[in-house]
């Protein structure tokens, strides 16, 4: 026996028009494609540049592909550090982290090219260089990516501004001032080599270490730009900030290659498009955090504050120079001697008149 059409009242309408489009959210979502970002710094986006760029790159992306790609943000470390979280992208696990060049090295030591110091006269060549747009940014890049497993590169950017000095047993003004002062550094040669060479001992330790390390007297200082010292609270176990602009090093946000190249065009496009925006607004949100309250004001307020002379920076570019450019030489080869050769030029060329 065939059943009567139910009769469509105002009542059974609405209830129908609410199961439609209860079908089509499901749907909807189930059909979502998530991409997950780590990094290691605060979520707040106006307290660090990767927490200014994965807000941007959320907002831009999942309204652009209306919902088609859902942002997953870790920060502050949730899922490890550096080196882990990128094996983590490499299998896919993870579908994308903005690193920092000590966790880089250990899947591409020719990173360490960017530790010569003193190198980079300011931050306006910095910007220029440290790009994926620029020619030395697509170089890196692809070497980079012919030399890991399954990365990409996203956005090239520099990690906060200049690395600054701090310690707790006096100011850094000459480089005696170095001598027997026991300095946090990354775990990359060449910045263990800078150091030692200036007369201290570089004591490399991972970022979750560095505080306790800095409050126990593990290490008697660090180097980082005046970002991650201020939001690190590095001042208040620190007595003493050099401002001494002395490194720059970049971070760099890598995707998993099969997660990209399983995305259709245009969700690539949206990918691409919303990364250079978002690193456009990471490098605004270092410079504002530097310029701002919780920048150098906000360390000066607990530390005493000094800057290295010109006549000084010579002396620091005489010792920590040539070391540097010995590791690379023996470490990197050829190939890490002509990256550095590039990197050089570009700098030229972009602080040319």
């Amino acid at each position: 026996m065939s059943r009567l059409p139910l009769p469509v009242t105002p009542r059974t309408a609405l209830v129908g028009a609410a199961l439609a489009a209860a079908l089509v959210a499901s749907a909807s979502t189930q059909a979502a494609t998530t991409m997950r970002i780590a990094h290691l710094n605060p979520p707040d986006p106006t307290a660090s540049n990767s927490g200014a760029m994965t807000a941007v790159f959320k907002q831009l992306v999942e309204t652009a592909t209306n919902g088609e790609i859902q942002i997953e943000i870790f920060p502050a470390g949730q899922l490890g550090e550096d080196a882990n979280v990128i094996n983590q992208v490499g299998q896919g696990i993870v579908q994308s982290t903005i690193s920092s060049a000590g966790g880089v090295a250990e899947h591409y030591p020719r990173i360490g090219i960017f530790d010569i110091p003193f190198a980079f006269p300011n931050i306006a060549v910095a910007t220029e260089v440290i790009d994926l747009d620029s020619d030395f940014g697509k170089a890196l890049a692809e070497d980079l990516e012919a030399e890991t497993d399954g990365l990409k590169v996203l956005g090239l950017l520099d990690s906060g501004g200049f690395f600054q000095f701090t310690n707790s047993q006096r100011p850094i003004e000459t480089t005696d001032d170095m001598d027997g002062l026991r300095i946090r550094t990354m775990t990359l040669p060449t910045h263990e080599a800078m150091i030692n060479a200036l007369g201290a001992e570089a004591t490399p330790l991972a970022w979750s270490e560095v505080y306790t390390a800095l409050q126990t007297g593990v290490a008697d200082g660090q180097m980082n730009p005046i970002q991650q010292t201020s939001f690190a609270n590095f001042d208040e176990v620190q007595s003493y900030l050099t401002v001494s602009n002395h490194l720059i090093t970049p971070y760099i946000w890598l995707i998993n290659e099969d997660f990209y190249n399983g995305l259709d065009p245009e969700q690539q496009k949206v990918i691409d498009w919303a990364a250079d925006v978002a690193v456009d607004a990471g490098r605004s949100m270092s410079r504002i955090i530097e310029a701002s309250d919780n920048g150098l004001p906000k360390l000066a307020d607990g530390m005493e504050v000094n800057a290295i002379t010109p006549e000084a920076r010579q002396a620091f570019i005489d010792k920590a120079q040539p070391a540097v450019r010995e590791v690379i030489s023996e470490r990197y080869g050829s190939e890490g001697e002509a990256l550095l050769a590039s990197m050089l030029d570009a700098i030229d060329a972009a602080d040319a008149p």
